[in-house]
């Protein structure tokens, strides 16, 4: 179930969940008329996680400027404040959605909801318990319908979370690059950005996808921090980001100490919390180990207990992978990459030669992005 859920859809059963007809006997599966075909075709043209949708408030759609928009929570914490844009057919859908539900409320409490009431009643109400409509419908009365009628396709197994790794997929090979698919899907892990390119390698355009975005590392003073916008890092604007290991630097786990005073054998100020200080840096000796951490991580939320756990994880590791990231896209505009993929382990032999010599501050990187120069 956990790799179905990693997963695209299959092209066969992708045009399936789409198709009119079959969209069609999905809404008459819905006796209650709740919504489900609604709730689907959001989660379809939005890549919005199924909670997401669920759980919209009356007043989840709006124009801004004759823009339709979707108003939903992407911060799990109930911030009903992050709008994307939607296709019109689906903005009209809602809005039908909308009147049904004001006209449930009537028959229920007797008049129209205040715009107090508007902004508590839920656009997908479930049926028993639930009066004043505050409460969405739930993910296993969704589930159960999904299911059956995925059942009478006939066309495999699928579940509702893999249209929004379909959507990002789709986006890919239709140009986007991932800073782009970040923004339009929220919070993805750089675990998950990796997965949909190793997905959709077949296309060339894609790698370069990868090539074009990095960002700074855990250590940096604004972790995640985009440090390219949408070019590949030069060779000069690594070179002039490098800085020499050679002058004064001390071993640490897995790159080296810079601060001067601990390099000079004193002790730390930071109680050796190297993967969160600016001074620590990563060179290319560096990257096999560091390929090897995030499978570990990788692995551990996978065989995570339930999704929120695994959230959490890929969130932890989110800042060193992306550290991980920009470590490859330096190395290889310097062109030592395939020569740091190729080491295994440090051995001293290894300490003189450029590839262990050449190492990156997180720090640099930020300044380098906010000043705009290669200083």
């Amino acid at each position: 179930m956990r790799t179905g859920r990693r997963r695209p859809f299959p092209d066969v059963l992708a045009r399936a969940v789409a198709n009119q007809q079959n969209l069609e006997r999905l809404e008459e599966s819905d006796e209650d008329d709740r919504g489900i075909r609604d709730i689907w075709e959001t989660q379809v043209l939005t890549g919005r996680r199924g909670k997401e949708v669920r759980e919209v408030r009356l007043d989840c759609i709006s124009r801004l400027n004759g823009v339709p928009l979707f108003w939903h929570d992407q911060t799990k914490v109930g911030n009903l404040d992050e709008a994307i844009r939607i296709p019109e057919r689906l903005y009209l859908r809602l809005e039908q959605r909308q009147k049904k539900t004001i006209d449930r409320y009537i028959q229920r409490v007797g008049h129209p909801p205040t715009p107090q009431e508007r902004s508590q009643i839920a656009l997908f109400p479930r049926r028993t318990s639930n009066r004043q409509l505050l409460k969405s419908v739930s993910y296993k009365w969704f589930l159960k319908l999904f299911r059956t009628w995925l059942e009478t396709l006939d066309v495999g197994h699928g579940v509702p979370h893999q249209a929004r790794h379909t959507l990002a997929t789709k986006l890919l090979k239709a140009g986007a690059n991932l800073t782009q698919i970040k923004r339009y899907l929220g919070q993805i892990s750089a675990v998950m950005a990796e997965h949909y390119l190793h997905i959709a390698n077949t296309d060339s355009e894609l790698n370069d996808a990868l090539n074009s975005v990095w960002v700074a590392g855990p250590g940096a003073a604004q972790p995640g921090l985009a440090l390219t916008s949408g070019k590949p890092m030069t060779r000069a604007e690594a070179e002039a980001l490098a800085i020499d290991l050679s002058r004064k630097s001390t071993p640490a786990e897995g790159g080296f100490c810079t601060f001067q005073a601990v390099v000079d054998g004193q002790a730390c100020p930071w109680n050796m919390d190297c993967h969160n200080c600016d001074k620590f840096v990563m060179s290319g000796a560096d990257l096999v180990y560091w390929h090897r951490k995030r499978e570990q991580w990788h692995a551990m939320a996978e065989g995570a207990s339930d999704s929120a756990t695994a959230d959490y994880l890929h969130d932890i590791f989110e800042p060193t992978a992306r550290a991980i990231d920009g470590l490859e896209k330096a190395l290889e505009a310097v062109g030592l990459l395939d020569e740091a993929l190729a080491l295994d382990l440090r051995r001293p032999q290894e300490y003189f030669g450029r590839v262990w010599a050449t190492a990156f501050r997180a720090q640099e990187l930020a300044q380098h992005q906010t000043d705009g120069t290669a200083a």
